[in-house]
């Protein structure tokens, strides 16, 4: 029995080893309706980016305060009822379909509904070096946590984010299953892009 971990896996390995195809979307309006955002919401995005660049323009970030300084904020929706949130815990063993090879890890963040005990969103959150250290780097081991969903639901979202750059990935059961990457969103503009609030308030409805 051979057992990887799941941050240690390429996407070349998540591929082969789970099945996966990866297919690019045009827009977020594909998959979900979008509502103008509040002008408090369009403030608040603004500090948060303020709030993360005060952090960054010293040097690293590390993953611990990339949560504290956008990630909670940012997902501060997923508090209340009926959404709950879950942190940090290990996931089960995957088995692949040759039985030979077992994959274990852990998540960042999981969005549950409270009348549902299948995720609406998987966060994983990448170290921030300055700009160096791709969201994308995280994707093998999102796709990897949310593959075991997707024996009992249809679809998942997922999102990784290094604090500056946003990856949303919607993730699809099927015959091979699929992730679609949204257009990749970056806080640091100067005007952060409202998508970020929109797509997560559209997610957790």
């Amino acid at each position: 029995m051979t057992i990887f971990q799941a941050k240690q896996l390429s996407i070349a390995e998540v591929h082969e080893r789970l099945g996966f195809q990866r297919i690019y979307a045009p827009s977020f309006e594909s998959f979900l309706a979008l509502e103008p955002i509040t002008p408090g919401e369009q403030e608040e995005l603004r500090q948060i980016r303020n709030d993360f660049d005060a952090y960054l323009i010293e040097g690293k970030v590390s993953e611990g305060m990339v949560k504290a300084l956008t990630v909670f904020p940012l997902l501060r929706r997923y508090y209340r009822p009926p959404i709950k949130l879950r942190l940090e815990e290990n996931i089960a063993l995957i088995q692949t379909e040759d039985e030979e090879i077992q994959i274990v890890g852990r998540l960042d963040l999981l969005a549950v509904h409270k009348n549902n005990p299948e995720p609406l969103l998987w966060v994983l959150i990448v170290e921030a070096k300055n700009s160096d250290i791709d969201a994308r780097a995280g994707l093998p081991q999102l796709l990897t946590y949310a593959y075991q969903s997707l024996e009992r639901q249809d679809s998942v979202w997922g999102l990784t984010t290094n604090g500056l750059s946003y990856q949303f990935v919607q993730i699809q059961n099927g015959e091979p299953p699929s992730y679609q990457l949204l257009p990749i969103l970056n806080l640091m503009e100067f005007e952060p892009p409202t998508e970020i609030v929109q797509v997560l308030k559209a997610i957790r409805q």
